[in-house]
């Protein structure tokens, strides 16, 4: 593959003492403006004894509390702001949890910052200045798009803002028309696409894509393989989260063996999320991300909730930074049933083992009485045979209820919806439906 090695070598390739020396100077610097100039941590500092003179290394940041997002909610919409709002430039927010959505400022350094953030993953990913990206993501309030667009245009490439709400013949007009090199979306607007070029009768010989970046959601290696089969390109994985930056915090090279973390910008620990001690490298568990660099909005030891492990290792594309593996699950999605916990991502790679039924499905929880239900819906395939469609899908469920039974215990029901039942073009439907009283 073509692509820059780094676009940052300076940064990306330090030696581990030396950054290890940067993160601890920036770490104090940011320890010491959030207490002149954040209430909350004022406080939490104050409460926990923590003795900011104290920290110098990274191992003692184990003294300093947690930030969760419940603290971000009832901070709404300013509170954790560190500069004042005259020096903020720029707003973004998250999507609302109780009607409460995550706010954050950026100031101008921030941005610079973000958009260098960004381009280092677009670059790791593969994307240079001779591409033309295609951004089919949300251009509203969520820091997904402009994050992306930003770094995509100090790379030097051109960018195509297509946003996710123009329908997916549409896209696929901007596709072939402009000569759309790289696309930068969703995994489940990738498969919509997909189908879509199934439906118009587009074979992907008949376009320019040669790469795509996602980021968004959490996706299967299943899945990832599939869209690469179906478009035939490369899919690379990326990871941002709202409340620590938006696009930019870590992303995959062309190696793809875990996603690089700007380390420059945020310290990593991973911890067990029940005891909250940190785990060995490799190990699952919990990533916390501390921001050191951002002055609008800066964070300390926040707790993603997303389940994952790093790797301290180098990289064969010549970057120190360390690598985290690509997030498998939240410590907040785990579902309870009958007593057997499970993961959305478990039902997911038994589906894919069964031919004939799409990537799309939903998990639905009900309780009928006294007794709690579980159905798997999920999305058929157009080219089952009309004449024993009956007949097949009757194979087909047995085929999917007996897999979930033996590998997790359960009994479902197993239903399927019409083709493009489960997808909308406007963004992803919940995979999760807890109808469950109480």
């Amino acid at each position: 593959m073509s692509q820059k090695a780094l676009y940052n070598p300076g940064c990306e390739a330090l030696s581990r003492d030396e950054l290890e020396q940067l993160q601890i100077e920036r770490l104090q610097s940011t320890l010491n403006r959030v207490y002149r100039n954040v209430a909350f941590y004022r406080t939490a500092f104050d409460t926990g004894c923590v003795n900011l003179e104290k920290i110098r290394d990274l191992r003692t940041m184990q003294d300093l509390p947690f930030t969760t997002r419940e603290d971000l909610l009832r901070s709404y919409p300013y509170d954790m702001f560190a500069v004042p709002l005259r020096d903020i430039v720029r707003i973004h927010s998250g999507f609302a949890i109780a009607g409460t959505p995550v706010v954050v400022g950026y100031t101008r350094n921030d941005l610079r910052n973000w958009t260098e953030c960004a381009a280092r993953v677009l670059t790791a990913g593969g994307i240079t200045e001779h591409d033309v990206v295609q951004i089919a993501l949300d251009y509203g309030l969520l820091p997904g798009a402009p994050g992306f667009q930003q770094g995509a245009e100090l790379i030097g490439a051109s960018v195509i803002p297509a946003s996710m709400t123009a329908s997916m013949a549409r896209q696929i007009a901007i596709m072939k028309d402009f000569k759309t090199t790289a696309l930068v979306s969703t995994p489940s607007h990738a498969l919509s696409i997909i189908a879509g070029l199934e439906e118009l009768d587009v074979h992907p010989e008949r376009l320019n894509l040669r790469l795509a970046l996602f980021g968004g959601e959490r996706w299967s290696d299943e899945l990832q393989h599939r869209i690469e089969e179906k478009l035939h390109i490369m899919a690379i994985d990326t990871y941002g989260l709202t409340a620590i930056m938006g696009p930019g915090v870590a992303g995959e090279c062309h190696f793809r063996c875990g996603l690089h973390i700007n380390e420059d910008h945020f310290i990593v620990e991973v911890i067990d999320p029940t005891s909250l001690e940190p785990v060995e490298p490799g190990r699952e568990g919990e990533l916390v991300l501390t921001t050191i660099t951002k002055e609008g909005f800066p964070l300390i030891r926040y707790r993603t909730g997303d389940i994952t492990s790093v790797n301290t290792e180098p990289c064969a594309c010549g970057r120190t930074l360390v690598r985290m593996a690509r997030v498998s699950r939240r410590t907040d999605d785990l579902i309870f049933f009958h007593g057997v916990g499970f993961f959305p991502v478990q039902i997911e790679k038994i589906l894919f083992e069964v031919e004939g039924l799409s990537p799309h499905y939903q998990i639905i929880l009900d309780r009928q009485g006294e007794v709690d239900t579980l159905e798997i819906k999920v999305e058929v395939l157009e080219d089952i045979p009309a004449l024993d469609e009956i007949k097949t899908l009757e194979i087909l469920r047995n085929q999917v209820a007996r897999r979930i039974k033996a590998v997790l215990n359960l009994d479902a029901k197993v239903t399927f919806a019409e083709p493009k039942s489960l997808r909308s073009d406007s963004g992803p439907i919940p995979r999760v439906l807890d109808r469950r009283p109480g």
